[in-house]
């Protein structure tokens, strides 16, 4: 299928966000305060994916219930309502409190606005489902159907959090080998994917091995061998033949390396999302991951998170979505640039955020 971008996404009655309508990018950058509702935000685009992979109500559980997740908690006529806007195409769903602190469909919508199409396709999936009937209507009508075109783009909307690297993270255990063909949004098959590249693909492979080695030296190349089907990640540094573990790493490195790994691959979901992906990085780190995010933009749409005044500066004012809190929910606007201009002559991004001029500090709410 034609890889297709997301025009918008809605949100409304989601943690903090009481109703915001997002306009996106291939490269957009959430800047703002602590509490502001960026990762809100973030979370809904998890929501989404988890909703095609048929987990709602996992997702609902591990957030603390639905009553964690409506915003103003579950008083009466509280719903979540999320909408995706992907031309020609358009996903819709409502989701209302449930017995057990669960969330049920309100109603499931689909629909086709073609050009050439006299009257538009509008069709609802039912109410009161616990999980999504997208898959149903994809063995009625094909793959080819509106159906399928939504869940390639719910499928194609992937949240990664590289910030565990603790003694369990997922990134340090052994795991399948044969476990390679995507990327997990906690880079526990890392090694697996790594080894793929590797025997298959070369060229990614060898472009991951020199963008670590430009921030990391001493690294040398990962040594993955397969044992009994499984592998763990490993690596060698230069001028050694002692082969280390994953924990030899620092937290810094190991989460660079799953970056450059994410970003480098040559088949990137949809839509990459990544919450704060600085933490713990040098600030040439930092520099080299935005040209790898600027790069990834070309083939899939991007969405970042971050607090990171080096980072900022790496863009174009036009990237920014700025996110702010207004009478107890969070408003999300792009900076306008006419406004800006003057200032843009003398001075960075993240010197204009520093100084308050691009919104985004801390700010006594208005009610």
């Amino acid at each position: 299928m034609t890889r297709r971008r997301l025009q918008s996404i809605t949100v409304e009655g989601y943690t903090s966000i009481r109703s915001a309508q997002v306009e996106l990018r291939d490269l957009n950058v959430l800047v703002g305060a602590n509490g502001a509702g960026k990762s809100n935000f973030i979370s809904a685009l998890a929501l989404l994916g988890r909703i095609v992979d048929g987990e709602l109500n996992l997702f609902v559980g591990q957030a603390g219930g639905a009553s964690a997740l409506l915003h103003g908690g579950p008083k009466g006529g509280a719903r979540i309502a999320l909408r995706l806007d992907f031309t020609p195409n358009e996903y819709e769903a409502t989701l209302l409190p449930a017995a057990g602190d669960e969330l049920i469909f309100g109603e499931e919508r689909i629909r086709f606005l073609g050009r050439n199409h006299a009257e538009p396709y509008d069709a609802s999936l039912g109410r009161g489902h616990r999980e999504t009937r997208l898959l149903e209507e994809i063995s009625k009508r094909g793959q080819a159907s509106v159906a399928g075109h939504v869940v390639e783009m719910l499928r194609g909307c992937r949240v990664f959090h590289f910030h565990d690297t603790g003694p369990s993270a997922p990134v340090k255990q052994t795991g399948y080998a044969s476990d390679n063909l995507a990327l997990h949004p906690d880079a526990g098959n890392l090694a697996a994917v790594l080894l793929r590249l590797r025997q298959s693909d070369t060229a990614s492979y060898r472009r991951i091995v020199r963008t670590i080695q430009q921030v990391t030296p001493f690294f040398r190349d990962f040594v993955l061998a397969e044992e009994n089907g499984r592998l763990r990640l490993r690596w060698q540094q230069e001028g050694s033949d002692v082969v280390f573990p994953a924990d030899a790493l620092s937290d810094g490195t190991l989460r660079f390396i799953c970056l450059t790994t994410l970003l480098s691959l040559p088949d990137l979901p949809n839509f990459v999302v990544l919450d704060e992906p600085e933490l713990g990085l040098h600030p040439y780190a930092i520099v080299q991951l935005a040209d790898m995010l600027r790069a990834a933009a070309h083939d899939s749409q991007v969405l970042i998170a971050t607090q990171s005044v080096t980072l900022m500066n790496q863009f174009e004012l036009d990237d920014l979505i700025v996110v702010e809190r207004a009478e107890g929910a969070s408003v999300f606007d792009r900076p306008d640039p006419e406004r800006l201009r003057d200032w843009l002559a003398d001075y960075s991004l993240g010197e204009l955020w520093e100084k308050n001029l691009l919104g985004g500090r801390p700010q006594a709410e208005s009610r």
